[in-house]
């Protein structure tokens, strides 16, 4: 049965506006679960969580890789933000990445993008994310820092990646200064970009 309005019009259609509200609605809701239970989580709770059917869901993001793309963007794009940010320094850019860290064990999952889903799609777009973090940090890697070694970079980033784990976001967070400190890494603001 059709919902009517109270004069028994049916209600208006808002197009377009449904439409970007819907696509707002899942990229929260998918950065929410992605955050909670990683980039293999059901799509269903995505679309559960963002109150809206699968269909719906489908729509905005036809896979899985899609929905991860749109989610892993924004995080990347923070560093970026960051790295390119007047006056920017290593250290102020590993704060935003280390904010990422902390927030989303999505996040971590591309930085281990060797790993990140078994489906082939999501590890190629994780790959190509994951390539655009690194040059984000090494456009700000001091000559001659303990880290501008061929890999030791990249194995930093993992090894700190590694260790973000804990129930909250404070824990995570100071688990990956403490990682940072232990390699002898100073660390900026740990903030999201433009917070």
């Amino acid at each position: 049965m059709e919902h009517t309005e109270q004069e028994g019009r049916r209600p208006a259609n808002d197009g377009p506006k449904a439409a970007a509200r819907n696509r707002a609605a899942l990229v929260i809701a998918a950065r929410e679960i992605f955050a909670e239970h990683g980039l293999e989580a059901p799509l269903s709770a995505i679309a559960r969580r963002a109150g809206v059917g699968q269909g719906v869901l489908y729509r905005h993001f036809p896979d899985r890789t899609a929905a991860v793309a749109a989610v892993l963007e924004e995080n990347v794009r923070q560093v970026e933000q960051a790295a390119d940010a007047e006056g920017a320094t290593f250290a102020d850019v590993l704060g935003v990445l280390t904010w990422h860290l902390a927030e989303s064990a999505a996040f971590i999952g591309l930085l281990h993008a060797d790993r990140a889903g078994s489906r082939s799609g999501i590890r190629a777009h994780a790959l190509v994310l994951s390539e655009r973090v690194e040059r984000a940090l090494r456009s700000h890697l001091p000559d001659g820092h303990r880290l501008s070694d061929a890999n030791d970079l990249v194995l930093a980033v993992a090894m700190v990646s590694a260790a973000v784990i804990g129930p909250t976001r404070e824990e995570r967070e100071l688990r990956a200064l403490a990682a940072w400190r232990l390699l002898g890494v100073e660390v900026g603001p740990v903030r999201a970009f433009g917070g």
